[in-house]
């Protein structure tokens, strides 16, 4: 049985990652939409509200918006949720919730909203619980992928979709080159400059090195149980939006 996996590229016991990636985003959290926009040039924007088009919430509907982190998702889920649907803003780490929270009681969206802790690898959550679950920028810091991936179509009902906006492989190779450079330079330069920490932000750029492309994601998926699986590239494969329906 393997019990290593990476955090990064360094190699370490399954056990430890949860803890080194929660000290990366206990360290990233009070900065973390501003790094966001920075890093992105304000593009996660788009691709986020992409994401949202494609989840096909309305009214009354249950949502799980999974490594929700400050609530970017969750804010747009909750509009369209309406009071009689729920949106939990569920994340791993107490920091990044907390953060979230506290944004969304700001805007005064209270109504729906609902926080918790959660183990995406383990979802205390009952079968059938959700029409939609979103998961955006998360899935590559979890330990056991394939494991997250069955807990969460065990919560979806019958027809409901899951989406997973997450940093992948460019498609063209000069673009990706680029990508490379800015990614091991400019992250951890901007990571110290903004948020006190240039370490966190290079685990962050080795972390989407890591994590698997396009189509092994998408495979993995169909080996879960998902159908109807695609994806679609985002700025040239820098991002890739999954999307799956468990039928």
């Amino acid at each position: 049985m393997n019990d290593k996996t990476h955090f990064g590229y360094q190699t370490v016991d399954k056990h430890e990652k949860k803890a080194l990636v929660g000290a990366v985003f206990d360290s990233v959290a009070e900065r973390y939409d501003v790094m966001n926009d920075l890093m992105s040039l304000g593009i996660h924007r788009l691709w986020k509200r992409i994401t949202i088009n494609q989840t096909g919430v309305r009214a009354g509907h249950s949502v799980l918006d999974l490594a929700g982190g400050t609530g970017d998702l969750a804010m747009k889920l909750s509009e369209r949720a309406g009071d009689t649907g729920r949106v939990v803003l569920a994340d791993i780490n107490e920091s990044m919730v907390s953060v979230g929270r506290d944004r969304m009681i700001d805007r005064g969206i209270v109504n729906n909203l609902h926080y918790t802790l959660a183990d995406a690898e383990q979802l205390p959550f009952k079968q059938g619980s959700f029409d939609c679950i979103t998961m955006a920028f998360g899935l590559r810091n979890v330990t056991d992928k394939q494991r997250a991936l069955e807990s969460m179509f065990s919560v979806l009902r019958p027809g409901g979709r899951l989406l997973v906006l997450e940093f992948s492989k460019p498609v063209l190779p000069l673009l990706s080159k680029a990508y490379d450079t800015y990614s091991f330079t400019a992250l951890p330069a901007l990571g110290k400059l903004v948020a006190g920490d240039s370490e966190s932000y290079r685990y962050l750029a080795e972390s989407i090195r890591k994590h698997p492309d396009q189509q092994t994601l998408m495979e993995m998926m169909q080996q879960t149980g998902f159908e109807r699986c695609d994806y679609q590239n985002m700025t040239g494969g820098v991002v890739a939006l999954h999307k799956g329906f468990k039928l």
